[in-house]
């Protein structure tokens, strides 16, 4: 009798880092966004980026790669996490490194070098749960821009946005900054509480491998849920020129987005939009 043979190993990726780059980022759609919006208003290239509450770099380092002149800050609280940016990413630059900056410190508290265009990704400036604190950082990202400078947030919002819920999707096998190869898992996005007198806002981010092993609360969110209007309110005050409002299509079809942003000066509301924010020096 034949033996059978042996079943190979599922191949899979625990470590949090890698899966949050691969389903949470966008880094080069992000970085796409910011040059066409950039040139548009001011004519030119932008070179020297800022990103801020980095996490490990990713967005930095991709426009490091991007053109010989460009250059770029990275600024966190948390030294861990850049530790492993250092590591895995940084460290992907090669000579290249030499124009990146990573800071560990509260983004309030640096406001130098000036540079052309700084960027706060993944709502993580939500993090600033007081009025006073969100209006104090958008001066402090004020002060650290350029004359011809913006600077790039996202957010979200619709009717269906504050409910408690949880979202599950497909991610494709794919290829890291650093050249490790991710096979496919599953991501899972969890609205666990709003609180409607605070704007207290709790939410998580889990992860199912291809084995079976389920990395729950892989990253954890205590958050104040900031409305549209009520940012453009606090950048206005914080001194910013100008506002410029940015949302996705939605594909019927697909029912989700298309992943093209276009400028509103109104919009219908939907269950739920996503959308950039751009504030002008």
């Amino acid at each position: 009798m034949s033996k059978k043979p042996k079943k190979k190993k599922r191949s899979v990726v625990r470590d949090p880092h890698y899966l949050y780059e691969c389903s949470v980022q966008s880094t080069d759609p992000d970085l796409d966004f910011a040059e066409k919006t950039f040139r548009r208003r001011f004519g030119r290239p932008f070179r020297h980026l800022r990103e801020d509450f980095c996490g490990t770099a990713a967005l930095a380092c991709t426009w490091i790669l991007r053109d010989e002149a460009n250059r770029a800050l990275g600024v966190d609280l948390d030294g861990p996490t850049l530790a492993w940016g250092r590591e895995h990413n940084v460290a992907a630059l090669g000579e290249a490194e030499d124009r990146l900056e990573l800071v560990q410190d509260d983004v309030r508290a640096v406001s130098r070098p000036r540079v052309d265009v700084t960027m706060a990704l993944n709502f993580s400036y939500w993090i600033f749960t007081e009025r006073a604190a969100l209006l104090d950082y958008f001066r402090t990202a004020r002060r650290g821009l350029k004359p011809d400078g913006m600077l790039v947030l996202d957010l979200f919002g619709g009717t269906e946005s504050m409910m408690e819920s949880e979202e599950s999707r497909k991610i494709d096998a794919s290829v890291t900054f650093d050249g490790t190869r991710v096979p496919g898992f599953r991501y899972e996005w969890e609205q666990a509480r709003y609180d409607p007198i605070t704007g207290a806002f709790v939410c998580h981010i889990h992860f199912k491998l291809r084995d079976g092993t389920k990395l729950r609360k892989a990253f954890s969110y205590e958050w104040r849920f900031w409305t549209l209007p009520e940012i453009r309110e606090l950048l206005l005050e914080a001194g910013f020129e100008e506002i410029e409002v940015y949302t996705d299509d939605w594909d019927d079809f697909l029912d989700d987005s298309n992943g093209v942003y276009r400028r509103r000066k109104t919009f219908d509301n939907e269950g739920v939009w996503v959308g950039y924010l751009v504030a002008f020096r």
